[in-house]
């Protein structure tokens, strides 16, 4: 009988150790060409179509998004809910500490980070990067915290929207690549491409 067990809990354990170090190439293939062109979109906009306005696009918190959204996009931390989300409370809680107390540095970093982790439990958007996104509005540069609430919107809500734009594109390439897991919410985006579609087609 033990000995069964333990035979059984080997074969389940080499099992588990196959999987888990198992290469897959096309895989890795699409995790990678996502983020590549996901973050490339980010900074080429930045360096070639804001820099006469000095604006930043390209926060350091979207490369620990891309590793959610294009290599584990089963997780329910990488879903778009998540992801817009988790970054835009963090970004906003972020932005309203800072101007609350913008000269006490170890009071309104942890603060940022911890109520912005509260919010996203509360609002069901767990993003683990949101918590990156807070802290630099906090601790970022002088041309960051210049933006106001407008950071908000850009480079956190626009860059997001990016972000997830080529998920939606780069996840679904093939049949073992569903995102997101949720289908309600890609039957919903179809419907919303078609209306738009439909409209620019009248207005034509």
């Amino acid at each position: 009988m033990i000995k069964s067990k333990i035979k059984r809990g080997l074969r389940v354990s080499r099992y588990v150790i196959y999987k888990e170090t198992l290469v897959d190439y096309k895989e890795h293939f699409w995790s990678f060409t996502g983020a590549f062109i996901g973050i490339g979109l980010i900074a080429f906009f930045q360096s070639y179509l804001l820099t006469q306005f000095e604006n930043i696009f390209l926060i350091g918190s979207f490369g620990a998004s891309s590793v959610l959204i294009y290599g584990a996009i089963q997780s329910p931390l990488a879903q778009p809910r998540n992801l817009i989300g988790g970054h835009v409370i963090s970004a906003f809680i972020g932005v309203s500490i800072y101007r609350l107390l913008p000269d006490i540095i170890w009071i309104t970093a942890p603060m940022a980070v911890s109520v912005s982790i509260v919010m996203m439990q509360i609002t069901k958007t767990l993003h683990p990067p949101g918590g990156a996104t807070a802290l630099i509005a906090v601790v970022g540069s002088e041309k960051i915290k210049a933006l106001g609430f407008l950071y908000v919107i850009s480079p956190v809500l626009t860059g997001s929207l990016i972000l997830l734009m080529i998920a939606l594109v780069f996840n679904n390439m093939t049949p073992h690549r569903k995102y997101p897991t949720n289908q309600y919410f890609t039957r919903l985006l179809i419907k919303s491409l078609k209306k738009t579609h439909k409209r620019i087609k009248q207005a034509v």
